[in-house]
């Protein structure tokens, strides 16, 4: 069953707060703080101090990724009742990063009309800054604060073609740097913006060798703009023919068929089905 996005009955509001500039703060923003009956708030402490700016009070609820799954019956109560919901993380946008995506989840299940403000976030401000393409981009947000495994998530985004997106911690950002080098190489273009819309506001360019060997200490919120790969090669020779330039090297089927698969960028079932078709011919 279809259902529309918004049809001016009880609502659940997805809205962006500052990431550091109150200049940031759209009318509609205030509006829909001033009008919504109840707030989830990812920390009620950090809501509150943007309200008392604001002159506004509101009945809060905290909202984070600990208990955002056993608010729901809450949510759904409000919203039962003819109340409509806004739901704000500490800063940025709810759902990136953020708490949020459940109770957007739990609304729109029920029926309700689930409406997301535009405004303040980090990741397209720290895309256009960068000076590397945005036509596509991925974000990722944060990557695994392990090292093997982040290395892992890092090999599985080697051959991405589209510009990606990392939130990282200062404290773990020379290692991720170190890690991407290890996967990506020399020479990947990457941007890194620190503090955005804030008083120290700062953005490295560079490639990934040489912010590595910079040796930058940076500091407070941070997100990662990352090239993606642009040496895809262009094959002039079939399926069939490259598979068959492996198996007469010696390779044996499967081995063949992998290696077609991951230097065309292609799953390994596109290969196999294309090599049990022309068995025979």
């Amino acid at each position: 069953m279809s259902q529309k996005s918004y049809d001016g009955s009880t609502t659940l509001y997805l809205i962006p707060t500052p990431i550091g500039n109150m200049d940031d703060l759209t009318y509609r923003t205030v509006k829909t703080l001033k009008e919504v009956d109840i707030l989830f708030c990812e920390d009620t402490r950090e809501t509150g101090k943007l309200l008392k700016y604001l002159d506004i009070t509101k009945k809060m609820i905290s909202n984070h990724e600990h208990n955002e799954i056993n608010n729901k019956e809450k949510l759904l109560k409000y919203l039962g009742e003819g109340m409509n919901v806004g739901v704000v993380s500490d800063r940025g946008t709810p759902v990136i990063s953020d708490p949020g995506f459940e109770l957007a989840r739990f609304a729109i299940d029920a029926g309700y009309n689930v409406v997301g403000l535009p405004g303040a976030n980090a990741l397209i401000p720290a895309l256009i800054m960068s000076g590397i393409s945005p036509k596509p981009f991925l974000f990722y947000g944060f990557l695994n604060s392990k090292s093997a495994a982040r290395i892992k998530e890092l090999e599985a985004l080697k051959d991405e073609k589209a510009t990606i997106l990392f939130y990282e911690a200062p404290h773990r950002i020379k290692e991720t740097l170190n890690d991407m080098l290890i996967v990506m190489g020399n020479d990947r273009k990457v941007s890194i913006s620190r503090e955005i819309t804030k008083k120290y506001e700062e953005i490295y360019r560079g490639t990934l060798a040489e912010i590595v060997n910079d040796n930058i200490d940076f500091k407070g919120e941070l997100v990662i703009v990352l090239e993606g790969n642009t040496e895809i090669k262009n094959f002039t020779m079939s399926l069939m023919e490259h598979i068959n330039l492996y198996l007469e090297e010696g390779y044996n089927s499967m081995e063949a068929i992998k290696l077609v698969a991951k230097e065309r960028h292609l799953k390994k079932s596109e290969v196999y089905d294309e090599y049990i078709k022309n068995q025979g011919k």
